[in-house]
């Protein structure tokens, strides 16, 4: 009699930051900038990428890749923010709110392996640089790219599965702005305890172990970068390794935080804003934008421009 008093959720409530009407007002504008200096930024690393011939490397290969998935990334989250903070609606289906919360950790776990894998390209150009051009192959590059997107849609559909066969029958109120594991897991009637063990064993594996990597991979390149007589030498090897170093630690930093240990708290939402608002629109300048070979081409491309007003006057 019990289990049919039981009236299953239809929907959930995201909460967002409704308790902060100052704060809301504020964040709108900058979630709204943070949305067209992404796209736009990556858009443009794209464009100058395809565009032009001397880009043609490896790193540029996977920095536009990086691009790609910044902004199917950012278009997962920062819109139904937006929607929140304009109190157009904090209500989402059942099926979106679990189609958002897989698309989301999917497209996470792809970068972190992304990430890790843009650091081994990097470890190979510094370490053979002779050999570099043979081993970095067009066919390589692209097996290699496509294996995060493998990973990370594979890893990240176990919890998801584990999270979606939890019964839920009220409250239905999800203290975030989006759809994720911790929340979703809080708000069970059932016992979450394999659904949790499943995201900790996720997050072990999409993101300690690709961080882990990344350390040991940075600790032997300086080890190789120190050993470079020339200073010119040591200064062009590190420059090529400090923006994806930057980036790195912005996302890891705040992802490990929150997923390691995913029993929710009050201050994940305000942490998730870190790594789905505030460093994806920085990372086209950090990792891009501010290079020495994409400031060239964009000097080409001015002159051009410049030229073709000339001309056409």
């Amino acid at each position: 009699m019990q289990d049919i008093n039981k009236t299953r959720v239809t929907e959930f409530v995201l909460l967002g930051f409704s308790n902060l009407d100052t704060f809301e007002n504020i964040l709108l504008y900058v979630a709204i900038l943070a949305y067209v200096v992404c796209i736009f930024g990556n858009i443009a690393i794209i464009f100058l990428v395809r565009i032009e011939p001397t880009l043609y490397t490896p790193m540029y290969f996977f920095i536009t890749i990086f691009a790609v998935l910044e902004i199917m990334f950012v278009s997962v989250t920062i819109p139904k923010l937006v929607a929140l903070l304009t109190q157009a609606t904090n209500t989402i289906s059942m099926l979106g709110c679990f189609v958002q919360m897989y698309a989301l950790n999917a497209l996470g776990e792809t970068e972190c392996f992304l990430l890790a894998l843009m650091v081994f390209d990097r470890y190979l150009a510094i370490n053979n640089p002779l050999r570099y051009s043979a081993i970095m192959t067009n066919k390589f590059c692209s097996v290699l790219a496509l294996l995060p997107w493998i990973a990370g849609f594979i890893i990240s559909f176990i919890p998801t599965i584990c999270t979606i066969l939890l019964e839920y029958c009220g409250p239905n109120e999800i203290n975030q702005f989006f759809c994720d594991l911790a929340p979703l897991q809080n708000l069970a009637c059932s016992n979450p305890f394999f659904s949790n063990l499943a995201t900790q064993l996720a997050a072990v594996l999409s993101v300690v172990f690709p961080f882990g990597s990344i350390v040991a991979l940075y600790i032997h390149i300086i080890s190789i970068v120190l050993k470079i007589e020339s200073t010119e030498g040591k200064q062009k090897a590190f420059s090529t390794c400090s923006s994806h170093l930057i980036v790195a630690c912005l996302f890891y930093c705040t992802v490990i935080i929150v997923y390691i240990r995913p029993k929710g708290s009050q201050y994940d939402k305000f942490l998730a804003l870190m790594y789905t608002v505030v460093t994806p629109p920085l990372n086209p300048f950090i990792y891009t934008l501010r290079n020495r070979e994409v400031k060239n081409t964009f000097r080409k491309l001015i002159c051009m421009q410049i030229a073709i007003h000339r001309h056409c006057g």
